[in-house]
């Protein structure tokens, strides 16, 4: 029996543009990208802003000795994660983290020809599959 998984996007954007991202998606510079997401109704979240809320909302229901949470924490906290997370954007498309795939794949199919232009550094395709979702180190499970 096949499952099946839902899928996410994520990209990466080229350091002038990342802030910009964070900012205002309808920042100027990032016409092409916004006119994409519009058109899939999808947003962008950067991943390091998601991390860091994850954190507060962990802090506020007292998990702080929770593998994922000495993870994450652990990530924000190393300057060269920072740097790369703040330039890493996960899509979300009508509010949802993970899609079927079908839309997942439309979405990715409009993004690739921005791939390398100078917006968008990298762009990946992620399931829900929990064989290929990393799991906290060993080091953050004590």
């Amino acid at each position: 029996m096949t499952e099946d998984w839902k899928y996410q996007l994520r990209i990466d954007l080229a350091e002038p543009f990342a802030e910009r991202a964070r900012q205002d998606i309808a920042d100027a510079a990032l016409k092409p990208l916004a006119v994409i997401l519009a058109r899939h109704d999808a947003t962008l979240t950067c991943q390091y802003d998601a991390f860091a809320a994850y954190l507060t909302q962990a802090e506020e229901r007292g998990l702080q000795d929770e593998p994922l949470y000495k993870w994450t924490r652990a990530t924000i906290e190393n300057p060269a994660k920072t740097a790369k997370y703040l330039k890493s954007f996960t899509l979300y498309l009508k509010g949802e983290e993970v899609y079927a795939k079908a839309k997942a794949d439309a979405l990715e199919a409009e993004l690739t020809p921005l791939v390398g232009g100078g917006l968008i550094t990298r762009l990946s395709k992620h399931d829900t599959n929990p064989a290929n979702n990393p799991q906290p180190p060993a080091r953050y499970r004590k």
